[in-house]
């Protein structure tokens, strides 16, 4: 009897287009849920359910915030039990729900448990559209691939952003832009249950060339290394944390900063759609960069000029400059996003790689939930402005942080 051998797994972006291309794909739409948020959520606080505390309209955000860093932290580990597809689904089908709770929402309870819940569905569907496209590209491309990804993943943040103002502008804050959601949430279920493999193999192929660990890690062991231990681990979770909060901030904050500045939904939903554009269609440039330059310096510089882009927010009162902060924004947070996942996949070994990345991103999208919070406690006691301020200050800091700490280093993991 004859056993038919198992299609050898090749790593590489060419020899895996078709998967990494329905991944991005699939991102976009993760991104897209997002998106449906952006302009239109914290307004639906301010306007329709008379929240005059903007620490109350930002609390969605720390919802998700929270939620998503948990979801972040056990999504690496579930996927090397469970397998990478199987948590992707799981976090759409977290997702399904969303859109229809906040169409239906009638009170702001409603929008902070939908906001839970997509915590959870970004944490694992988000995580592992990234992790997946890792492990097919292999240590060479990795800068490349996650460059797409979140271009795919931003991209969709910032059309979806304006399209939503856009909606809204004319038909109202609900519930004709939320349907945008309900779209995405069931086209991107749907091909991840039909379509996707899973990577699995692929991580076994590199580890085949990989020199071996002297003993397996603990996730205790890999949370300490992540988050401390090793200089750019830490440096990179930090910078991460204080780039979602400045975003994060800029969620919650930058809506109100404009109308109160005497815009109108249409052109805040365009303000709120040049930031996250930029940010997606300059990862695809930046992204390589960082394979080709090294991942330090696209971090530094990017971090500064995030804060030369808050400061300039915050300084200023007329829709032109803010459409010159918010493309600064986006151009600052491209050369930083691709960029930190490279790094941390770079300093993380193939057996520990998905727990590492998983707990960078706890580190990183709980900024959205403390720059939320924080930037929401300043404006009540201090005003908007000082809130973009500060967080801008907060920004500078951090990139003179990756400055000092960060070794540029390559795969495998940084001593």
């Amino acid at each position: 009897m004859t056993t038919i051998a198992a299609p050898a797994v090749s790593l590489g972006l060419k020899a895996n287009w078709r998967q990494f291309a329905l991944l991005v794909l699939i991102n976009a739409f993760v991104g897209g849920m997002v998106g449906i948020e952006r302009t239109v959520v914290p307004l639906i606080g301010s306007e329709e359910f008379g929240l005059a505390s903007t620490t109350l309209v930002v609390s969605f955000i720390v919802s998700f915030g929270v939620v998503k860093a948990l979801a972040n932290l056990v999504s690496g580990q579930l996927a090397d039990k469970w397998g990478r597809k199987r948590v992707l689904v799981i976090g759409w089908l977290f997702g399904l729900p969303v859109p229809f709770m906040i169409i239906w929402a009638p009170d702001w309870n409603w929008v902070i448990a939908a906001n839970a819940l997509l915590g959870i569905s970004q944490g694992f569907a988000w995580s592992m559209t990234v992790i997946m496209k890792v492990d097919l590209v292999g240590p060479k491309g990795r800068g490349l691939a996650v460059g797409l990804n979140e271009f795919a993943g931003y991209l969709a943040v910032g059309i979806t952003a304006f399209l939503t103002g856009y909606l809204a502008s004319r038909y109202g804050l609900r519930p004709i832009p939320i349907y945008l959601g309900v779209g995405y949430a069931v086209v991107g279920t749907v091909l991840s249950i039909l379509l996707v493999r899973d990577t699995r193999d692929h991580v076994r192929a590199e580890l085949a060339n990989h020199p071996r660990e002297a003993s397996p890690l603990s996730f205790r062991e890999v949370f300490a290394l992540t988050s401390f231990r090793d200089r750019n681990l830490f440096a990179a979770s930090q910078a991460g944390l204080v780039n979602n909060l400045n975003d994060g901030m800029s969620w919650g904050i930058f809506p109100l900063f404009f109308a109160a500045g005497g815009l109108g939904v249409e052109r805040i939903g365009i303000l709120k759609a040049v930031y996250p554009v930029t940010w997606g269609v300059l990862q695809v440039v930046t992204g390589p960069l960082s394979d080709r330059w090294g991942r330090k310096g696209l971090i530094v510089a990017g971090m500064w000029v995030q804060a030369a882009a808050l400061f300039l927010t915050a300084l200023t009162a007329n829709f032109g400059w803010w459409l010159v902060a918010s493309l600064l924004l986006g151009l600052g947070t491209a050369m930083v996003y691709p960029s930190l996942i490279a790094a941390v996949s770079d300093a993380s070994h193939p057996s520990w790689r998905a727990r590492s990345l998983s707990v960078y991103r706890f580190w990183r999208d709980l900024g959205y939930a403390i720059g939320a919070l924080s930037a929401g406690l300043i404006a009540d006691f201090f005003g908007l402005a000082w809130a973009i301020a500060s967080i801008a200050a907060l920004t500078f800091l951090s990139g003179t942080v990756v400055a000092c700490m960060m070794r540029e280093g390559h795969a495998g993991r940084s001593s």
